[in-house]
């Protein structure tokens, strides 16, 4: 691979799933930094908030009361961004400059747990296997209206990723149409097993195995890993170790597995900083069109916005919006950092 020296040098990498490019410049790391700290989150949640719109037996925003549920509990999301109307017609001009079209969809909040205060970091096994269950059931429930071409599962965690409510919870977008990043992760990985003959993550994976450099840690379902594109600082993906093109292919044992890596992750996050660590997850899959897709691999996403501490974060401005993505650690160097932290959560205390 490259050498150090060429690393620790401004660099572009290309993201083989996406087809982008990103802009590695290591020596911006020690720029010293007087710009926004983030305030931390405070106060210590308790295990039921009356207050809270997602607790057992409260009500929410619009007037409906949530079941006393006592593991995952799914209902449609009261201020839903797609609705599930058919949409008829379309606006465009007679050159197609502007141009709209319909989209419907349907959109879910999976509460992850009745317990309020608890994160996927701190949940047992038990509890994070009924989360994949519950995934597996709405992929297969959504995917199969012929309304629904794709199923997009994710969490947002923390304030400053913009989530409305501290209690442990994801959602589900299930769209007509497939949208802009899993579309363009379904043309790359279409375009080299067309070329290569094999599959792109499988391929990628062996690699990464081979050179050890970017890998957290694995079991044997499943590896944590520091892509070799990776955009945010410390931005990680679980990927299967067997060909799998979703959720719905995975064993008893491959989600068991599945848990644990959720769990061990959580923990290496919030070990990094000893905070609550913020991320947008997301699990990318196979379109649910009905066609044939040989070249899907399926994996998860993290992609956390912290830089230096609990309160610094990575902001994308200025050039990464208006030209491309842009880091300054190397992702060898988060890997690193990772790949060291205690398996063991910062607040349990050692007997």
């Amino acid at each position: 691979m490259e050498n150090a020296e060429f690393l620790e040098r401004p660099h572009r990498r290309f993201n083989r799933l996406t087809g982008e490019w990103v802009l590695v410049s290591p020596h911006r790391a020690k720029r010293p930094w007087s710009g926004l700290n983030e305030e931390p989150e405070k106060g210590k949640a308790s295990q039921y908030d009356p207050d809270c719109y997602l607790c057992p037996g409260n009500v929410r925003a619009e007037g409906a009361d949530n079941p006393q549920y006592t593991s995952t509990f799914v209902f449609t999301n009261d201020f839903a961004a797609l609705l599930p109307e058919d949409g008829t017609g379309s606006a465009s001009d007679s050159d197609d400059l502007l141009r709209a079209e319909p989209e419907s969809g349907i959109c879910r909040v999976i509460c992850y747990s009745p317990r309020h205060d608890l994160t996927v970091a701190r949940m047992s096994q038990e509890m994070v296997l009924a989360i994949v269950d519950t995934w597996q059931r709405e992929y297969a429930e959504l995917g199969a209206r012929s309304d629904i071409n794709h199923v997009q599962i994710f969490e947002n965690r923390g304030l400053i990723m913009g989530c409305s409510n501290p209690h442990p919870h994801g959602q589900i977008w299930a769209n007509q149409t497939i949208p802009t990043l899993p579309a363009a992760e379904d043309c790359q990985q279409r375009n080299y097993l067309r070329e290569k003959g094999k599959c792109l993550l499988c391929s990628y994976l062996e690699r990464e195995l081979t050179e050890g450099e970017r890998i957290l840690f694995a079991n044997d379902s499943f590896v944590a890993l520091v892509p070799y594109w990776a955009v945010w600082p410390f931005e990680t993906m679980i990927l299967p170790r067997h060909h799998r093109s979703s959720i719905n292919n995975l064993t008893l044992t491959e989600k068991n597995d599945l848990a644990e890596m959720m769990i061990r992750l959580g923990i290496c996050y919030d070990n990094l900083f000893l905070s609550s660590f913020p991320y947008s997850m997301g699990l990318h899959q196979q379109p649910t069109d009905g066609g044939d897709h040989p070249h899907w691999h399926w994996h998860m996403h993290y992609l956390p916005p912290l830089l230096r501490s609990q309160t610094v974060r990575k902001h994308m401005v200025g050039y990464e919006l208006l030209a491309m993505p842009q880091r300054d650690i190397t992702p060898e160097s988060a890997a690193e950092r990772l790949r060291g932290l205690s398996v063991r959560h910062y607040t349990e205390k050692i007997a």
